[in-house]
């Protein structure tokens, strides 16, 4: 019989030092990444009190040792946050994160899928499950002359016009813009 035996689930084995230090030093990265943003971007990053407010005395600090050391501090007050939560946020802020990547691509596939065959249906369901639009009349001519688009084989301006409805859009809904 093994130490292990004892345990019933993997989450009751204790962590080991090492694997506490690597959760550590992530959470310290993600501090760093949280850091690198802008404000109008932190404020829409969902934390506690005590935390914002590590972020507000960082952007005091000078030295080099001190910033080590208050990032240690951050990676300490965030082991009670949600930070999945928080990592997801700051991946849809950056452009090479695949969290960024992905939600480019669904745009991508709706923008299509509303241009396509059956773009009626698709825009029902979209408004439907998107019911903060507020300019749909917008949204249906910029589909009508993305199809025109399409058809005659042209430009890809208005196409490039409802893809940013369409981001600018999500973004509100995710709470990413204002």
């Amino acid at each position: 019989m093994t130490d292990f035996d004892q345990f019933e689930n993997e989450e009751d084995i204790p962590k080991s030092k090492t694997q506490i230090k690597r959760e550590m030093e992530a959470l310290q990265d993600l501090g760093k990444k949280l850091l690198s943003l802008s404000k109008n971007q932190l404020k829409k990053v969902e934390m506690s009190d005590t935390l914002r407010e590590a972020f507000v005395e960082a952007g005091r600090i000078k030295q080099h040792e001190a910033m080590r050391r208050h990032l240690q501090y951050i990676g300490k007050v965030m082991r009670t946050e949600d930070h999945e939560a928080i990592a997801h946020r700051v991946a849809l802020f950056d452009s090479t994160s695949a969290a960024y990547n992905k939600l480019f691509h669904q745009l991508e596939v709706k923008r299509d899928a509303l241009i396509g065959e059956n773009s009626k249906e698709v825009l029902s369901q979209y408004l439907d499950e998107n019911p903060q639009i507020e300019d749909i009349q917008l949204l249906r001519q910029l589909i009508r002359l993305s199809q025109k688009e399409v058809s005659q084989a042209s430009n890809t301006t208005n196409r490039k016009k409802l893809f940013r409805f369409l981001r600018e859009a999500e973004e509100k809904r995710l709470g990413l813009k204002d």
